[in-house]
């Protein structure tokens, strides 16, 4: 009897998992019933990961209550390698657990949200599902099944080369000089006595008249005469004297350059007349410089009164200092003042190259920074900064700008030490700020190169563009559009196209006129995006021919799978 009961109960259980496989079967039988929207429904790199949404509609009758489904999309690769997203579990009526319940009767329209980071492997690829059904002690796995392409990188074509800025130079090849002497004159008198003719200052003005012209670098430009009468006295007086004084100055000065040969002074041109016939200004800035006693008393008045004769009247009425002005200040207003305007010229740009490979020592800081901006070679440049960097150590802009060159040489860790040493020598320098971010964005070190180029804000587009490349890499397309501005590079087309303004983008392809072949590349997604197969295949011919490397890219690219079959295609991909 005994035997005979466990011999039912054995034949009872396996009659459970057979009716258990059985109903697994049908589920999985049943299972292209299953309704897939994929969202998007090309898969896209975006950000360094691949997000999705799927929405399964699971018809009645369906699930079976005791159920339980694990359900696994997974990334397969043409080259045979595959990246799975986090499952997800479901489970029917009558299933204890807390996973999303499908109901028998009534189906269910159930969502999944997923992402993996990005693998180049993903480039030629398909969204499967994979499904492992339990009930019971019953286990079952599905068949794979396809339920969208993937993945669209176009996002990874962004150009990591961001820019540097360079420690600008302060060289001006024409440099303004100026030399000033004076006249004086006794009160009341326009006169110009002996001794003024023959002081040192009119002696040192005439000498540096007759050393410009000698000289090949040195031009003369005007002579301003300014004539002054002090602010005593009626102001019609005033006047005529300082005009008086302006003519007697003006023959002066003439007659000097005359006897000392300096031709200018034929043309009257040459000449700037500047007569003031009450100098207040003079006399308030005198005062602020003397120490005379109860001067700020007599500013007060200045600052009171704008009518020149209450000045005068308020001023005399000071009778303990007024004596003193009258000997110490006023007699120093009346005057004519020669100002001599010269422009000094600087070396040409062939002396400046020719000296900077040759004696940079004879150059200053300012002359050897511009002129490594006259060599093209990248070793002239450098040899030329690092002669900067040997002369003048404590001037930053030769650390910078020789980093600037090693960066674009490919030397990112020794552009790295002189942006360093640049950064210790002028702290807090936005310029360097945004060279130090370049270095950083260039090592992948996004976190660290956002901070940097948050500190160079304001140092020029150099700033934004590299922000800009951030933004894309981070899948913030709508900012990187922005950031670029009207910069027509492939990085701008590139946002612009990933942020769905193919027109934009191509406007700028079509305004570069480099010889990139990212150019055409992006003109070739551009056309595909238009479905325009004559531009996807001349454009993809132009690139391939200037780089062959973007063969192997094109053949996997799926902005272009519509073309993969096409022969023309293929024979540029080959």
């Amino acid at each position: 009897m005994k035997r005979t009961l466990r011999t039912v109960a054995v034949l009872t259980v396996a009659g459970m998992v057979v009716s258990s496989c059985a109903s697994l079967k049908k589920m999985k039988q049943m299972e292209e019933n299953i309704v897939y929207k994929v969202t998007p429904e090309v898969l896209e790199a975006k950000g360094g990961m691949v997000d999705l949404k799927i929405d399964a509609t699971i018809p009645q009758k369906y699930f079976i209550k005791k159920a339980t489904l694990v359900a696994t999309p997974v990334l397969k690769f043409a080259d045979g390698g595959e990246k799975a997203y986090e499952p997800k579990t479901f489970q029917g009526e009558s299933v204890q657990g807390n996973n999303e319940v499908v109901p028998y009767a009534e189906g269910k329209t159930v969502s999944y949200n997923g992402t993996v980071a990005y693998e180049e492997g993903m480039r030629v690829s398909g969204l499967y599902v994979k499904f492992v059904g339990t009930k019971g002690a019953s286990t079952i796995e599905y068949e794979s099944r396809k339920i969208a392409d993937g993945v669209i990188a176009t996002a990874t074509l962004v150009n990591n080369d961001p820019a540097t800025t360079i420690g600008k130079d302060n060289f001006e090849r024409i440099t303004k000089e100026t030399k000033e002497a004076a006249i004086f004159y006794l009160i009341n008198s326009a006169e110009i006595r002996s001794k003024e003719m023959r002081s040192a200052d009119i002696k040192a003005m005439e000498k540096y008249l007759k050393d410009v012209k000698a000289a090949e670098n040195m031009e003369l430009k005007s002579i301003e005469v300014q004539s002054y009468a002090s602010p005593d006295g009626p102001l019609k007086l005033n006047d005529k004297l300082a005009n008086s004084r302006e003519n007697a100055a003006d023959k002066f000065v003439k007659n000097s350059m005359r006897k000392n040969k300096v031709d200018e002074y034929k043309n009257a041109d040459f000449f700037k007349k500047y007569v003031v016939a009450e100098d207040w200004e003079g006399f308030k800035k005198a005062m602020e410089e003397s120490n005379i006693r109860d001067k700020e008393l007599i500013l007060r008045v200045l600052s009171m009164h704008s009518d020149p004769d209450v000045r005068e009247q308020e001023i005399k009425k000071i009778a303990s200092v007024y004596s003193v002005v009258a000997d110490q200040v006023l007699p120093k207003l009346r005057r004519s003042k020669f100002i001599v305007n010269v422009d000094r010229i600087g070396k040409s740009d062939e002396q400046l190259r020719e000296l900077a490979k040759s004696n940079p020592a004879e150059l200053n800081v300012e002359e050897l920074l511009y002129a490594a901006t006259l060599f093209e070679d990248n070793a002239d440049q450098l040899a030329v900064y690092e002669a900067a960097k040997k002369q003048f150590p404590e001037d930053w802009r030769g650390f910078n700008d020789a980093g600037m060159v090693l960066f674009e040489m490919g030397k990112v860790n020794n552009a790295k030490a002189d942006f360093q040493k640049a950064d210790q020598l002028s702290a807090n320098n936005k310029v360097v700020k945004n060279n130090l971010g370049a270095v950083a964005l260039k090592n992948g070190n996004i976190k660290e190169a956002e901070v940097l180029f948050g500190a160079a804000a304001g140092a020029g587009d150099e700033v934004n563009y590299n922000k800009g490349i951030i933004a894309i890499m981070k899948g913030d397309y709508k900012t990187a559009v922005s950031l670029f501005g009207k910069c027509n590079c492939t990085n701008a087309a590139l946002a612009n196209l990933l942020a769905g303004n193919n027109s934009e983008a191509a406007k700028k392809l079509a305004a570069n006129e480099s010889a990139c072949p990212m150019v055409p590349y992006l003109k070739a997604v551009v056309a595909a995006r238009n479905n325009d197969a004559n531009g996807v295949l001349s454009n993809l011919k132009a690139a391939c021919a200037k780089d062959v490397k973007l063969k192997k890219m094109a053949a996997t690219d799926m902005e272009f799978a519509k073309w993969f079959e096409n022969s023309d295609f293929q024979a540029i991909v080959k």
